[in-house]
């Protein structure tokens, strides 16, 4: 059986296990401290039956300059252990933010992104309601291109939030 609880400062010397992957980012110390210290509601950690950490998401609220009605949740990071996956962990850490960004923080939608070649997480996110909204040449390390994909809240009732640009779009061209 697995827990979902809020994600401890203590977890930062516990989930190498799962941060161990290629497609996961991780972060300096201090990157995982400014999120649990600023945004606490978005920062979940799913533990195994045994204590071990099993994945989890962190994420914040936060809107664009350019962008009226662009209040939103961000997903900054959603992992899940290797041993864990095809369980619904990651389902249920990103329904938690989803709950948070709409119940707490009253955003538009939900953003993310994600590597252009992870099709299983693409997968994932469609089937939970999310569609790429643009493409962003170059996201990670300037070697892969990455999907901002969206999904939208109720609040934004005619779905502005989702509807996709044209066009790539440059690292540097997001707020």
């Amino acid at each position: 059986m697995t827990t979902l609880r809020p994600f401890q400062v203590a977890d930062l010397f516990r989930f190498n296990n799962v941060n161990l992957d290629p497609l996961t980012e991780t972060y300096n110390v201090s990157f995982y401290l400014q999120y649990l210290g600023r945004w606490p509601e978005y920062c979940h950690m799913a533990v195994g039956a045994s204590g071990k950490p099993m994945g989890y998401i962190l994420g914040k609220s936060e809107s664009f300059r350019s962008e009226a009605d662009s209040w939103h949740g961000h997903v900054t990071a959603v992992t899940v252990a290797p041993e864990a996956r095809r369980l619904g962990l990651a389902t249920q850490l990103m329904q938690l933010l989803e709950h948070t960004s709409e119940h707490v923080d009253n955003c538009y939608f939900v953003d993310l992104f994600v590597r252009e070649s992870n099709k299983v997480a693409i997968d994932m996110y469609k089937r939970m309601g999310y569609s790429i909204y643009r493409q962003v040449l170059g996201y990670y390390s300037g070697e892969e291109d990455a999907f901002d994909m969206r999904k939208a809240l109720p609040r934004d009732v005619h779905k502005k939030s989702i509807v996709p640009l044209p066009n790539p779009v440059h690292p540097s061209d997001i707020d």
